[in-house]
C-alpha cells in the first residue's frame, strides 16, 4: 500500500527536476493559449456570421445603392461583409469626385473600386489568420515536447533504479510509468489545438470564400447601380451563413 501511494503523478512532480517541471509548464501555458485562441475566434466568427446574415438580409432586400450608402453611414461596419460594402461604396464615391481628372494615372473607376475591394479582402484574411500559426505550432509540436519530457523523466528514473540497485519490474514500472505521463499531456494539449485549427481554417476559407462572391456583386452593384440578374437569392445567401455550410445552390456558375 505505501509503495502504491508513493507512486503517481504527485510523486513524479516532486521528484521531477527543473528541466521537467520546465517542460510541464511550458504545456501548461500551450494549453491555455490554444484553448484561448479556440474560444475566442469561434465566438468571434459565430458573431461575424450573425452579423454578416443581418447586413445580407438588409443588402438584398434594399433596392437602391443610396439606400446601402446611407445605412453603413448610419452604422459603424462590425462584420466583414459590411465593411466590404463599406469601403466599396467610398472607393466609388472618391472617384467619382476626385478621380474624374485623373483618369490616365489612377485609372477607371471599375479598376479604383477593385484594389479598394481587393484590399478589405487581403485585411480580412489576415485579421480571419492571426493566431492561427501559432494555434497550429502548438498542435505540432506539443507531442514531442512531452515525449522530450518522458525522456527525460525515464532517463532519471533509470539512473535512479540503478542507484538504489534493486532492478525488479515493481521497482521499474512506477517511475517509468510516471514518466509516461509528460507523453500523455503533450497529446492532451495538441489534439485540442490540432482540430481547433481544423475547424477555425474550414470556418475562415468557407466565409472568405463568400466574401469573394459578395464582392462579385458588390462590385457590379457599385459599377451599375442594379444588382445583377440571375444571382443567388436573398434567402439562399442568409441560408449559407446561417447554416455555415458551403455554398452548393443559387451560386454563379
Amino acid at each position: 500500500m505505501e509503495t502504491e501511494h508513493a507512486l503517481g503523478f504527485i510523486n513524479f512532480l516532486q521528484q521531477a527536476d527543473g528541466l521537467a517541471k520546465t517542460i510541464l509548464a511550458l504545456m501548461l501555458f500551450a494549453s491555455l493559449i490554444s484553448w484561448y485562441l479556440i474560444l475566442t475566434k469561434t465566438v468571434h466568427n459565430s458573431l461575424a456570421i450573425r452579423r454578416s446574415r443581418q447586413f445580407l438580409e438588409f443588402f438584398w432586400a434594399t433596392p437602391s445603392l443610396t439606400a446601402v450608402a446611407a445605412h453603413l453611414e448610419e452604422q459603424q461596419p462590425k462584420d466583414p461583409f459590411s465593411r466590404l460594402a463599406h469601403h466599396g461604396v467610398i472607393a466609388s464615391s472618391h472617384h467619382e469626385r476626385y478621380g474624374v481628372n485623373r483618369v490616365s494615372t489612377a485609372g477607371s473607376a471599375g479598376d479604383f473600386v477593385t484594389r479598394a475591394l481587393r484590399k478589405v479582402i487581403d485585411e480580412e484574411t489576415a485579421r480571419a489568420e492571426s493566431g492561427l500559426t501559432l494555434l497550429a505550432s502548438i498542435g505540432s509540436t506539443a507531442p514531442f515536447v512531452g515525449l522530450l519530457g518522458t525522456v527525460w523523466g525515464i532517463y532519471h528514473a533509470l539512473i535512479a533504479i540503478a542507484q538504489s540497485g534493486s532492478g525488479g519490474l515493481d521497482q521499474v514500472a512506477g517511475p517509468v510509468g510516471e514518466a509516461l505521463i509528460m507523453t500523455a499531456i503533450g497529446l492532451a494539449v495538441a489534439i485540442p489545438a490540432v482540430l481547433g485549427y481544423n475547424f477555425l481554417v474550414r470556418s475562415n476559407r468557407l466565409m472568405l470564400a463568400r466574401l469573394d462572391g459578395f464582392a462579385y456583386d458588390l462590385f457590379a452593384f457599385l459599377a451599375t447601380g442594379a444588382k445583377l440578374d440571375g444571382q443567388a437569392q436573398p434567402t439562399e445567401v442568409v441560408a449559407h451563413l446561417r447554416t455555415a455550410e458551403p455554398a452548393v445552390a443559387g451560386r454563379r456558375s
